[in-house]
């Protein structure tokens, strides 16, 4: 009986995200390059931030790196992209276990122990685009040793950026951002198995210039910035790989990465704007802009465990600060950090000592009325709790890519995911 009692305590633990905190908030500062001058100003710097004690506090500075440009949480270490090298961290004393140079890194995704690298890069004399060998490449995350890269035969043939993981696939947006006038609208699709590259996904002549890429139910939305006149949002179906629709969102670009999901919805902003605008991903269109955000963005994301929102906001040469808004989109609290703080990461932790399922384990459509279609392989044994804690169902998740629901009735449940010598990992969904 206690154990029954434990079990349902746990689930409804579990379903209002009782187990889920954030530990520290990453904030990596890009710094200051005076370009003209060819000068470093301010180095990059890694800070955290305690959202409990309401504390920043730099914990590294990336010295001589001209930029930042992405990071990453995974498990207990952090990995940051600045300038032309690679950095491996411990998460939780920061200390600095590993460097790799990588001329021209841009942007990381990590699936099981490789971590997947985007390149490109212009010079800073005549600002010409470098032109590499490879602009995809593969790396341990051990001692962050190159596995394998994607040359331009075979690969992507010309420069990259954002990169997201799903499944055993990987999602590259090629936009070939560093050759003026010559911008390209393509998301690739790497492999991840056996690491080719094979099929090219084209946004169309609306769709050039990716700057950002989400994902979300299934579904990866990109933001993309033309040719600067304008802008747009597309979207891809994971379910065929296929482009549904592009969508204009503005006659002008938007800010350098200020879009985001909130909930169910896409933000962004138009560059030099001080207002924030709100995008129906499921209707494609424009929803209008937000209240209370009066502030030129260049960088949001949002608390996963709260639904807060985080943004950053820069002169780009002697000041950055992050605003937090509540879900009412009323400003809560702000803070300093250094210049140009351009990426903002959650450290998600359990405080219930469950594992938080990783984008490793993941599903779709949520809610669901038929189906759960699993977008990634689990070597172990998935089972489906209900509310009171009563299992379900229970299955072996071997090769297996989908789980019917239709049978359950209407309700909230949970995904238990069962693997040998690991911590039980969880996560819910709807079935309507």
């Amino acid at each position: 009986m206690k154990n029954k009692l434990l079990l349902i305590a746990l689930a409804i633990s579990l379903f209002t995200n009782a187990q889920n905190t954030i530990n520290q908030v990453f904030i990596l500062n890009e710094g200051y390059f005076d370009y003209t001058a060819n000068q470093l100003i301010s180095p990059a710097t890694l800070g955290s931030y305690n959202p409990t004690s309401q504390v920043y506090s730099v914990v590294d500075t990336l010295d001589g790196a001209r930029f930042a440009s992405d990071m990453i949480i995974d498990n207990n270490h952090l990995y940051v992209a600045a300038d032309n090298k690679l950095y491996k961290y411990d998460k939780n004393n920061y200390s600095l276990l590993a460097s790799q140079q990588i001329d021209g890194i841009r942007n990381l995704a990590v699936w099981n122990d490789k971590i997947i690298v985007t390149r490109g890069d212009y010079d800073n004399v005549t600002f010409a685009p470098i032109l590499f060998n490879a602009y995809l490449q593969v790396y341990n995350t051990s001692d962050l040793g190159l596995h394998t890269e994607i040359d331009t035969v075979s690969g992507p043939k010309w420069s990259t950026q954002n990169v997201i993981v799903e499944g055993d696939n990987a999602y590259i947006a090629v936009n070939n951002a560093y050759e003026w006038g010559n911008y390209k609208g393509i998301v690739g699709i790497l492999d991840l198995n056996n690491f080719s590259y094979g099929n090219e996904i084209d946004l169309g002549i609306n769709g050039t210039n990716p700057d950002n890429m989400l994902f979300l139910n299934g579904f990866i939305y990109t933001v993309n910035n033309k040719d600067f006149s304008g802008s747009s949002v597309s979207k891809i179906d994971l379910s065929n790989n296929q482009l549904s629709s592009t969508v204009d969102i503005a006659l002008a670009n938007t800010g350098c990465g200020t879009s985001s999901l909130k909930d169910d919805k896409l933000i962004y902003q138009i560059s030099q704007e001080t207002t924030l605008n709100e995008f129906d991903i499921n209707l494609m269109n424009n929803i209008g802009p937000l209240n209370n955000y009066n502030q030129n963005y260049y960088c949001l994301s949002q608390n996963p465990v709260n639904g807060n929102l985080y943004s950053s906001n820069t002169d780009f040469a002697s000041y950055g600060k992050v605003y937090i808004y509540d879900t009412n989109n009323v400003e809560i609290s702000n803070f300093e950090v250094g210049i140009s703080p351009g990426t903002i990461r959650f450290d998600v932790v359990s405080s219930a000592g469950i594992n938080e399922t990783t984008d490793e384990i993941s599903f779709y459509p949520n809610p669901s009325n038929k189906q759960l279609n699993l977008s990634s392989e689990f070597n172990g044994t998935i089972e489906v709790i209900n509310l009171l804690g009563k299992k379900i169902m229970t299955m072996d998740a071997k090769n297996i890519t989908e789980i019917n629901i239709s049978n359950l009735k209407n309700g909230k449940y949970m995904l238990k995911f069962i693997k040998e010598n690991q911590l039980n990992s969880f996560k819910s969904f709807v079935k309507f």
